[in-house]
């Protein structure tokens, strides 16, 4: 089957300036792009709307925002006390289904919430001793809850702190709830998902047309899990339901057995693609890896040394898989840098080592990466700086704070960068709209109107090239990115011409519809 589009504002993704107001789309595929073409087939006229390549997140975590999707935002600009998160949770759909019903929630921020602390045991007690609760901080890396969920994950006074993790307790020795760090959060987890696997399947099928609503088409899983399952099988079975984006999965590497490795595997639906390593926390956690301490003292944390890092790397060297480094502090980064600086990259079509969200960079370090024989990606979210520029300004000095979220110097360094939400990790309500990042990665603004370092602010078209091209470079998407001839004919129609409106309505684009190897599967 033939279509052919006419009248478009067409953006090609292989350049900044790119455009075409016609394609031939034949069996899912652009057959031809250009100006003014002779019609095959079907005639579609796009009534100079403007159209992208389809979008692609090459750093979300989907399983978690499945689990989001019908848990309660405690975010702002809803939430924005304990009180508010309170009466949040007892209006979720949850709420009084039974004893096995766990009632979630995600997003928190402590800096933001009008007590200033983090919610614990009790305050989640008050909303419900019967129902397990557990809600998500912002940073996806710690999370806190109820004295039901701490039961049923074997919590108690006695119960030891994981290797890097910790478990809040007040001044007794009680658990506070506040499992702090991914180790410490993995406890309620695992009782958690002691709830049905086609629960977890369903729940990712649901969530499917909320990435077409947002026009992404393909997304970066960046919390592979072998337990209490695969990654790899909830996908396949959440595709055979009708998950319709493309996917990549990196595991996390404390996962995977030494022994059997991971290989690569899959098609250009779906596809095993990398290894996930934890150098440190988050900033607005105060656990990021920081030379400088914190105002309070603290130092963050080191979760991974320079040996278990190279162990790391010799495992997707030797499995010819990428290898993506969670490191947001200078000090985690710079471990990243001077361990991988010297190697041969080890792949040929992408990046060898991506660093996910390189949150503080030095000139220093924009110099190493320069002279290293190493191949880099930068995975960078803007969104971050405008949905938590209180706690950046609240927990980093100013030298610090002018090396945040650098953008543009990302994009005129040697690495690539790629652009990405890291959905549901931020508090915000659209964690994962890319239209909120290309506003703050233009804008450089804050959602409370703060700047944040006006110098690294990128042009439009350079942002949606980090939501496109060099997104599916990075990511592997192969058959994505551009909408240049033989490519998956994937692309979005917007509400409004992003490239012509003015940079403070960014945030207020919207896809008007999604299109997916030639057929439409989501209209607004």
């Amino acid at each position: 089957m033939k279509k052919t589009y006419i009248n478009g504002h067409i953006f090609v993704g292989d350049s900044e300036d790119h455009f075409a107001n016609g394609m031939i789309v034949e069996n899912g595929r652009i057959k031809w792009i250009g100006n003014d073409p002779v019609p095959e087939g079907e005639t579609i006229d796009l009534q100079e709307q403007t159209v992208l390549p389809g979008l692609i997140d090459c750093h979300t975590h989907p399983k978690y925002i499945a689990d989001a999707l019908h848990g309660v935002a405690c975010t702002p600009p809803n939430v924005n006390s304990i009180k508010e998160m309170q009466e949040a949770l007892r209006k979720s759909p949850a709420y009084g289904k039974g004893e096995d019903v766990w009632i979630e929630g995600w997003g928190f921020d402590e800096t933001k919430l009008a007590e200033h602390r983090s919610p614990n045991r009790d305050d989640l007690d008050a909303v419900s001793t019967t129902q397990p609760i557990f809600i998500y901080r912002s940073d996806c890396h710690s999370s806190v809850g109820n004295s039901k969920a701490l039961e049923l994950a074997g919590i108690d006074e006695n119960t030891p702190d994981p290797v890097g993790g910790k478990i809040e307790r007040f001044a007794d020795g009680r658990p506070t709830g506040f499992m702090r760090e991914v180790a410490a959060s993995q406890l309620l987890i695992r009782a958690k998902s002691a709830q049905s696997y086609e629960g977890d399947v369903q729940n990712m099928v649901k969530s499917s047309e909320h990435y077409l609503a947002n026009g992404l088409v393909a997304i970066g899983e960046m919390m592979g899990r072998m337990k209490p399952y695969t990654s790899l099988k909830l996908y396949q079975d959440a595709i055979k339901g009708g998950f319709a984006p493309k996917a990549s999965i990196y595991y996390v590497f404390d996962e995977i057995d030494p022994e059997k490795g991971l290989q690569p595997s899959g098609d250009a639906k779906l596809r095993v693609a990398g290894i996930k390593v934890f150098m440190d926390g988050s900033i607005s956690g105060e656990t990021a890896f920081n030379a400088d301490p914190y105002p309070s003292g603290k130092m963050g944390v080191s979760l991974t040394s320079k040996e278990k890092l190279t162990r790391a790397v010799n495992m997707a060297r030797e499995n010819k898989l990428q290898l993506a480094i969670h490191a947001m502090g200078d000090q985690a980064i710079q471990t990243v840098i001077d361990v991988t600086k010297d190697l041969d990259p080890w792949l040929d079509e992408m990046p060898s080592v991506r660093i996910e969200h390189a949150s503080l960079m030095s000139d220093e370090m924009f110099t190493e990466i320069a002279h290293s024989k190493m191949k880099y990606a930068l995975v960078t979210q803007p969104i971050f700086f405008f949905a938590e520029v209180e706690s950046y300004r609240h927990y980093l000095n100013a030298e610090q704070f002018k090396l945040a979220y650098r953008v543009k110097t990302m994009l005129n360094s040697k690495a690539m960068l790629g652009l990405s939400s890291d959905a549901p990790c931020t508090p915000w309500a659209e964690p994962d709209s890319p239209f909120y990042s290309i506003y703050a990665a233009v804008t450089r603004k804050a959602a409370n109107g703060d700047v944040v370092n006006a110098n690294e602010a990128i042009t439009v078209p350079q942002a949606v090239l980090g939501y496109t091209r060099d997104g599916a470079k990075i990511g592997g998407f192969d058959d994505n990115g551009t909408l240049e001839a033989g490519k998956a004919a994937d692309f979005v129609i917007l509400n409004k011409d992003i490239f012509t409106i003015p940079h403070d309505k960014l945030q207020t684009v919207r896809v008007k519809e999604t299109w997916m190897a030639g057929e439409k599967v989501f209209e607004n």
